[in-house]
């Protein structure tokens, strides 16, 4: 996002911080509320460019989606979305992609709350893997032709009793409205913004041979005073990586053994 919509979007994420900072919010419930208002303005084109027409009075914006959703979510998702409503936004599509940044970060809050932020992490990651790891499962879930529910009810087959309920939701809105995007960039963009819960990084490490808890805990520490923030790390498998290790953070990749990248880091706090 760009302009105004980008500030637009980062006062709707601290009104939602807000709303889930209150006890009496249900940050689950809230998230299924905001998804469902995506949906809404995801379809109905007309509707979402008058709530972001910039010739038309702030309030009156507002009061518009009081009136279509009062009956329809909680107090708390409509004044979230009047609040929405009320900002600019540089084209009208950037606000469903708010709406559904705000769903997910509602659900990542919601796992944070119960202390299971963690596992959620690790769960996006794995099922990453397994997906870009089976061509068969791949095709099942990004099938145009496949009904809502067969794609729901192969995801609760996979996931139902194995993953977070948190997970569950996120790759099921993931699978069931990818809104144009591939489901492995989908992935990949609700594994950013579960770390960045934390204010965190993420670091996908993939080794010829599983790390032991020390490796694992000197590669956190190195990669953190390496790029000055707390990094999480998603750990994989493959006796094919050269050097025995690689590194990615971001769009930065890096190959070499662990100790090698571990002397390179301290070269160049020291240096």
């Amino acid at each position: 996002m760009n302009g105004a919509s980008r500030e637009a979007l980062a006062a709707a994420r601290e009104r939602l911080d807000a709303l889930t900072d209150s006890t009496s919010v249900n940050a689950a419930s809230l998230a299924d509320e905001l998804a469902a208002v995506t949906a809404l303005l995801d379809r109905e084109v007309s509707l979402r460019r008058v709530l972001t027409d910039p010739a038309q009075a702030a309030e009156a914006k507002a009061e518009l989606a009081q009136r279509l959703l009062g009956t329809q979510v909680s107090g708390p998702a409509a004044d979230l979305v009047a609040g929405m409503v009320r900002s600019r936004w540089s084209q009208s599509r950037d606000l469903v992609d708010a709406l559904e940044e705000l769903a997910n970060t509602a659900d990542l809050t919601a796992a944070q709350q119960a202390g299971k932020l963690d596992d959620v992490e690790d769960e996006l990651f794995r099922f990453g893997r397994i997906v870009s790891g089976s061509t068969e499962l791949r095709a099942a879930l990004t099938d145009r032709k496949a009904t809502t529910s067969a794609k729901s009810e192969l995801l609760r087959s996979l996931l139902g009793g194995r993953a977070q309920s948190a997970t569950e939701r996120l790759v099921a809105r993931l699978v069931t409205a990818p809104r144009g995007r591939s489901l492995e960039s989908g992935l990949e963009s609700l594994s950013k913004l579960a770390a960045e819960r934390r204010d965190r990084m993420v670091a996908i490490v993939t080794s010829a041979v599983p790390l032991s808890d020390p490796q694992k805990q000197r590669l956190g520490a190195a990669l953190a005073k390496l790029y000055g923030r707390t990094m999480h790390l998603n750990l994989d498998v493959d006796p094919e990586v050269l050097g025995g290790i690689r590194v990615q953070v971001g769009d930065e990749v890096i190959n070499g053994s662990l100790a090698d990248r571990i002397e390179d880091a301290s070269r160049r706090l020291a240096g």
